[in-house]
């Protein structure tokens, strides 16, 4: 089965779906959004994608009294989210730009008021991030709009995952492998769960959402099968802020097109054949031809 993303598909033997988690790595600032949409673009990816809150809604009552030292000074937890959240004429803003870079664009709603915001923005996907996973209100808001839905399943059972398929149906879905651990250390991967997750729900669409350091983990997913690849991006993994240090800097990112589009060539059809490169070696070094 085929998910289709704007003009993008997904799946049947398509090529990887590369999505650039900006997330809340532009720290509020219209201008980082758009120098990371540039960066997703210049590096070849298919989309990028935010974080949309309500923060009233979406922020634990146990954390919101909770003061973080910011960039802005010592706030609370509650106030940094409302420091970092785009209104709808800065989303329009960005989500323009992005689409005048070639990208497709869409969001993880936190709560429902966040679904409708990105409605009446016109998104082409939801994505639930693997913490909302558990929030069968969003999954049946989301599920309502209509919209392909990208599911990451992080920190969830599969009880848990089952429970929310159940919500979203398999009709418009794409699940995501993930880890939700920032960053996450190799032994924690467990990228055989790709295929696992391919098994367990025929037909779904399975990637990888990716919270590890460096390249080899998300390029290997590949090479088992994932058909997205989600990362953080950011523009300097030392910039102020909770995902920073698991993102990929402009140079990772494009590195990483780069090499999963060369998997995807080498991945070939799984006939075995004689190339017609191999004619001259043979010719050259096999002493008994049948």
């Amino acid at each position: 089965m085929t998910v289709t993303i704007g003009t993008r598909v997904i799946g049947g033997g398509r090529p990887a779906y590369v999505i650039g988690e900006i997330g809340l790595n532009h720290n509020g600032d219209v201008e980082i959004a758009k120098r990371l949409i540039d960066v997703a673009a210049d590096a070849g990816a298919d989309a990028v994608k935010f974080q949309k809150r309500t923060p009233e809604i979406s922020t634990p009552a146990h954390m919101r009294d909770v003061l973080r030292e910011t960039p802005w000074g010592t706030m609370t937890y509650l106030d940094y989210r409302y420091r970092v959240e785009f209104t709808r004429e800065q989303y329009i803003e960005i989500t323009d730009y992005a689409l005048l870079r070639g990208l497709e664009w869409f969001a993880s709603p936190w709560d429902v008021p966040s679904v409708a915001f990105l409605e009446d923005l016109g998104v082409s996907a939801h994505k639930i991030a693997s913490a909302c996973l558990t929030d069968l209100p969003l999954l049946e808001a989301v599920r309502e709009t209509g919209k392909p839905v990208i599911l990451s399943t992080g920190m969830s059972t599969i009880a848990q995952i089952d429970a929310a398929i159940d919500v979203l149906g398999t009709d418009r879905l794409v699940l995501m492998h993930a880890t939700s651990t920032y960053p996450m250390e190799p032994d924690e991967a467990n990228l055989r769960v790709i295929p696992a997750l391919r098994d367990r729900y025929p037909g779904v669409p399975v990637g990888y959402s990716g919270h590890e350091r460096g390249l080899q983990i998300s390029v290997a997913a590949v090479a088992l099968g994932a058909v997205a690849v989600e990362r953080h991006i950011t523009l300097d993994r030392t910039m102020w802020g909770s995902d920073h240090a698991a993102s990929l800097e402009p140079t990772g990112l494009t590195h990483l097109v780069r090499d999963i589009r060369i998997i995807e060539q080498a991945l070939g059809d799984g006939v075995k054949r004689v190339f017609p490169s191999e004619q001259a070696p043979m010719a050259k070094l096999r002493r008994i031809l049948t």
